[in-house]
């Protein structure tokens, strides 16, 4: 069978012609053994899971959710069109999981959206494979690991980074001393976003179940500017670009540096610089986390701005610096290069190749593999991971919104000098979206 990539997908589901065939899909040996999919969330990263599940013989994708009757109808015109086989179409997941067939749920929804959806699936005996950052804030990452946990379910989050393999080579040259003992891990999101502008509510489009996107939130007029991509930019929502492009480094980060566990004290500021704008999350941040032995540091850049140790990609720089007793590592998407001694010189790297660099497929088919040996632990980026490295997004978060250094217990997964900061670590939720302390 042919592979198919997002972009092939993208094609197929407008007006191109399909990259697979559903002629050749029918031959592929073990059709009837398939694993089950159902996809949720179907406009952006939605695409990419079921362009995945599409390239794996092991996976047929037998259903698909969306709020948008419009996105919904193109996904699944397209899903037969490349499988030969039309996918059962819902607009709310709670049909979906009543389908008995379904093995396990992909889930790419807006953020709020991410805890409720794959404890409900946990729950009705569903494998769950969800978008980065794991949660929507603390409280709810906790919840999501007890589900996966009582209901034997494999939850992997979409921190490919994980599966990525020269990624995985720098992580193991850490740990295996390359540039001696690490005092720091920078993760950077400087990643230019242009203002969303100012707009007034308007009308719900035409087949678009608003009360459900809008789900365990506070119900809030309809604005464009808060809908396709733009609700990162709402704290109901969206984190912010720490918790959407960021997660991806600041899980790099954490992973490099070595830590299992939230730190004992966070900070950050920023702010919403230069552009008047409706946007709640800050375009420029800075945060820093106390290991004790180590600090973990993060930066946002939403403006116009340089690069840093030679990471600069056009006019973003996405990336990790680890700075060591030794010399120091970059991680990029293109590769990693170490710099060791007093002068610099050049130590072990590997330069990515341009055609694999952007490939997430691989971790699609770690989540497919785990789905099969029933082993949490075959999972690269198991819930427990997506936690705690969405844990660091939510802390730092919450410092920003506090404006206070705040002092947290890494057992309890609470502040110890802030009431109000205790209160950013859950959401008051909606009926009946309602993240339960019981799962």
């Amino acid at each position: 069978m042919k592979s198919i990539d997002r972009r092939g997908f993208l094609k197929s589901s407008g007006s191109a012609v399909a990259a697979i065939s559903a002629a050749s899909y029918s031959r592929v040996k073990g059709a009837n053994d398939r694993l089950a999919l159902g996809v949720v969330g179907l406009r952006g990263r939605g695409k990419s899971h079921i362009a995945a599940y599409l390239n794996n013989p092991g996976a047929e994708v037998t259903a698909l959710v969306d709020i948008d009757q419009a996105v919904l109808e193109r996904a699944t015109a397209a899903v037969r069109k490349e499988q030969g086989r039309k996918p059962d179409e819902h607009s709310d997941i709670r049909k979906m999981l009543d389908d008995k067939s379904i093995d396990a749920v992909s889930i790419a929804t807006p953020n709020h959206w991410h805890a409720l959806m794959t404890i409900w699936a946990c729950q009705a005996g569903k494998d769950v494979y969800v978008e980065k950052p794991a949660s929507h804030n603390i409280f709810e990452g906790r919840k999501m690991i007890e589900a996966a946990r009582k209901y034997k379910r494999m939850v992997q989050v979409g921190t490919q980074s994980r599966t990525t393999i020269h990624k995985i080579q720098a992580v193991e040259l850490l740990r295996d001393g390359v540039i001696g003992d690490i005092y720091q891990a920078k993760g950077m999101c400087y990643k230019r976003r242009k203002s969303i502008g100012s707009l007034n509510p308007s009308d719900v489009p035409a087949g678009v179940e608003y009360d459900l996107w809008t789900g365990p939130a506070d119900p809030v007029n309809f604005k464009k500017n808060r809908f396709h991509y733009n609700w990162h930019w709402y704290w109901a929502f969206g984190n912010g670009d720490i918790g959407n492009q960021g997660v991806h480094e600041m899980d790099i980060a954490r992973w490099g540096l070595g830590k299992d566990e939230l730190p004992s004290a966070a900070f950050s500021s920023g702010g919403h610089f230069i552009t008047d704008d409706d946007q709640e999350t800050p375009n420029t941040q800075q945060a820093i986390f106390d290991y004790g032995d180590s600090q973990l540091v993060f930066e946002v850049r939403g403006l116009i701005t340089g690069g840093e140790a030679g990471m600069q990609h056009g006019s973003n720089t996405i990336g990790n610096i680890f700075l060591g007793s030794k010399g120091y590592m970059t991680v990029d998407l293109n590769g990693f290069r170490t710099y060791l001694g007093e002068e610099r010189e050049l130590g072990p790297s590997m330069f990515y190749a341009e055609e694999g660099r952007w490939a997430y497929f691989p971790h699609f088919d770690n989540f497919l593999k785990a789905v099969k040996t029933r082993k949490h632990t075959d999972l690269n980026a198991d819930i427990e991971e997506g936690h705690l490295s969405a844990g660091l997004c939510h802390l730092a978060n919450i410092s920003y919104r506090t404006k206070q250094r705040l002092e947290f217990d890494p057992k309890t997964e609470k502040f110890t000098n802030s009431a109000e900061a205790n209160k950013l670590l859950t959401r008051d939720y909606r009926e009946p979206f309602v993240v339960p302390d019981q799962v």
